[in-house]
């Protein structure tokens, strides 16, 4: 395990390589499991201030949906997600000419109508975040639907950690990542 401030995470996130393949996987992480995008406390408001902006690039499934089970959705262990279509798509996802599922929320920033991008489980998938009292747990989210992930990110020698830096130094801090960037390059040269 690698072990930064108040983080903790898994050596897989060092060892394992990913960059996202949308043209195979079509956004497969964006329908398949047991509910929407998990949200943090401060993302539910955020989702409902920028939902004016991110409304028109929403299909009418989606709007339905929202309009039915709201903004976001509590489930049994009390946690916060998306609404879904179905069970199946989240509620925000939406389909590019193609047939690859894209987040309609990050499209609406890609295009500056909002600072919001999306919600930092998505950003940071397939890196899973367990909150304890004292400490953060980063663990990686092996799933077959992101097959085609590991062998692109290992064909490009990308591993997870730089391919995730982005959403990494959101939540986190650039301070936090390069910390992490040493204790990496620390363990690689002597092979620990």
């Amino acid at each position: 395990m690698i072990i930064v401030g108040n983080t903790i995470l898994s050596d897989d996130i060092m060892e394992n390589f990913f960059v996202c393949d949308l043209q195979k996987c079509k956004g497969a992480c964006c329908v398949e499991g047991d509910l929407g995008a998990p949200l943090e406390d401060e993302e539910k408001q955020k989702v409902k201030n920028i939902f004016n902006e991110v409304k028109p690039y929403l299909s009418k499934e989606g709007l339905a949906e929202i309009e039915k089970q709201g903004f976001f959705i509590k489930d049994e262990e009390g946690d916060f997600s998306t609404p879904t279509i179905n069970n199946r798509e989240c509620a925000y996802a939406i389909y590019d000419e193609k047939g690859i599922l894209k987040c309609g929320m990050e499209q609406a920033f890609l295009d500056g109508k909002t600072k919001f991008r999306k919600p930092l489980s998505c950003h940071l998938y397939p890196i899973r975040v367990s909150k304890y009292e004292k400490y953060d747990a980063l663990n990686y989210d092996q799933w077959e639907i992101c097959s085609p992930a590991c062998v692109n990110g290992k064909s490009l020698g990308v591993p997870i950690y730089k391919f995730l830096k982005d959403p990494l130094i959101r939540k986190y801090g650039e301070e936090w990542f390069k910390e992490l960037e040493i204790e990496i390059e620390g363990r690689l040269k002597h092979n620990i």
